[in-house]
């Protein structure tokens, strides 16, 4: 198999500081934006650079100034990589309790967890749970596809 060909790529480090992720990501979304990615594909690669890179600083570094995250970003008009990198103890994703389960509902945790997987076509985490890596495929016709499907009008009193 051949190598693919990445229109562009990145590689970014920054402090573990709350929004310290922001200029890198629109960076990766304008690089996204630029190679006609758009609709749902867009839509679900910006949540997934958002919880993915919040994560690292929060959960993985917990705040940590000292400690930095590390990104890699490829990007091709068909196909999203990235790669997050924390300095911190790590953790065991299969441990993360089941978001949509009844009894969890109310806990706040393992939604970004949901998110990523549900909307990327491929997600691994290293060993030590410090590392994400995530791919997504571009979907066809995609541009066309709604994010939601319309809420249907409820009836009002007259009908």
């Amino acid at each position: 198999m051949s190598e693919h060909h990445w229109s562009w790529t990145s590689r970014a480090t920054f402090p573990s500081h709350p929004g310290a992720h922001l200029p890198h990501m629109q960076q990766m979304l304008e690089q996204l934006k630029t190679l006609g990615w758009d609709g749902r594909d867009f839509f679900g690669i910006e949540v997934a650079l958002e919880e993915s890179l919040s994560n690292a600083i929060r959960h993985g570094n917990r705040l940590d100034e000292s400690k930095r995250v590390v990104v890699d970003c490829k990007i091709s008009p068909q196909r999203f990589w990235l790669r997050v990198r924390d300095e911190g103890c790590g953790f065991e994703p299969a441990a993360v309790p089941d978001c949509t389960a009844d009894e969890n509902l109310e806990c706040p945790g393992g939604r970004g967890l949901a998110l990523i997987k549900a909307y990327m076509s491929r997600v691994e985490h290293n060993k030590r749970g410090n590392c994400v890596t995530m791919e997504k495929f571009r979907s066809a016709n995609d541009a066309t596809a709604p994010l939601c499907r319309p809420c249907e009008r409820a009836p009002s009193p007259q009908e």
